[in-house]
């Protein structure tokens, strides 16, 4: 897209917000200038908390699709669209219902904790919702002897797991982003980067986290490139969250985590990227693909959205 056709797009955008009282919220996964042009922007907890506490009539989500079910389920009397309705997610597709609910029953007294990560019917099935940013302090939040179900991601889990020691099943699910850094190349980055500090999301497999500096959720690598004394950092994390740390760090270098194919040359989310510029005008103007979920669901998944939520308030997250 060429920069006065961009700048012109750009423009019917803030237009079409302005007369239709919507808001914009991006993923820190969304491209740069979708990020600039969004009315917030976080990771999945800081949008279901803002989905949930807006005044707009209309919700724009610049995300993937599981993100704007639950911002329909937090909001279900204001319209929730969704710029490209294939915008969806190889983690969520990880975990279909019918599995899950043969997975549930296979281990009966267990809670289940499910990551935001998931389907709106998947959120049905389950009694708590967490995020990478909070799912340590979901998890203590429980008894200490509770048993859990904890789905979809193995990496996550098995993270949260050695954080807290605590009794989990985990779900064999992964992030098609965050399972295919290479911990081979990242070695190689460190060889000739030495100062370069190795973050990564607790997504990533055991190996790659093992050799890293900090671990965290989205926000948290963020969080720890503004704060950190240090002056580079390789990123193992889809790399749209590197034009936030360039914004809040122009003297800092980013280099993204390559993955095992070295032909992409780094870890993009192409769900994330299906949402461009264009797309968020013509859906405003247009207003679809909107989210439309069924009542009873909505219902049934809002209860352990809301319990992650107050958990996260009383906890200061």
């Amino acid at each position: 897209m060429g920069k006065d056709r961009s700048e012109n797009t750009v423009e019917k955008i803030l237009r079409l917000k302005k007369e239709k009282n919507a808001i914009i919220l991006a993923h820190y996964y969304q491209t740069g200038d979708i990020q600039d042009i969004a009315d917030f922007i976080g990771d999945s907890l800081a949008l279901a908390q803002r989905a949930e506490t807006n005044n707009a009539d209309i919700i724009l989500f610049a995300g993937v699709k599981f993100m704007a079910e639950t911002a329909k389920i937090l909001a279900p009397s204001k319209k929730v669209l969704l710029p490209d309705i294939m915008a969806g997610c190889s983690l969520a597709d990880s975990c279909r219902t019918e599995d899950f609910e043969k997975f549930i029953s296979e281990h009966p007294g267990r809670t289940v904790v499910s990551y935001v990560n998931t389907t709106a019917e998947i959120k049905a099935l389950s009694d708590i919702i967490c995020t990478s940013s909070n799912a340590e302090q979901i998890i203590n939040s429980l008894p200490a002897d509770e048993k859990i179900i904890f789905a979809p991601d193995r990496n996550l889990g098995n993270y949260v797991m050695s954080k807290t020691g605590r009794d989990m099943i985990i779900w064999n699910g992964t992030c098609h982003v965050h399972e295919e850094f290479s911990l081979e190349a990242i070695l190689k980055l460190k060889k000739e980067n030495p100062e370069a500090k190795i973050i990564v999301h607790p997504e990533c497999e055991l190996p790659v986290r093992m050799v890293a500096d900090f671990v965290g959720s989205t926000s948290a690598l963020l969080k720890f490139t503004k704060t950190d004394p240090g002056s580079s950092y390789i990123v193992g994390t889809e790399p749209g969250i590197i034009h936030q740390m360039q914004k809040a760090n122009s003297a800092k270098v980013f280099i993204p985590a390559p993955p095992r194919d070295s032909t992409c040359g780094c870890s993009e989310c192409n769900f994330m990227k299906l949402i461009t510029l264009e797309k968020i005008y013509r859906t405003l103007d247009a207003e679809t693909p909107e989210i439309v979920l069924n009542n009873e669901l909505m219902d049934r998944a809002r209860l352990p959205i809301k319990r992650m939520l107050e958990i996260s308030e009383k906890l200061g997250l």
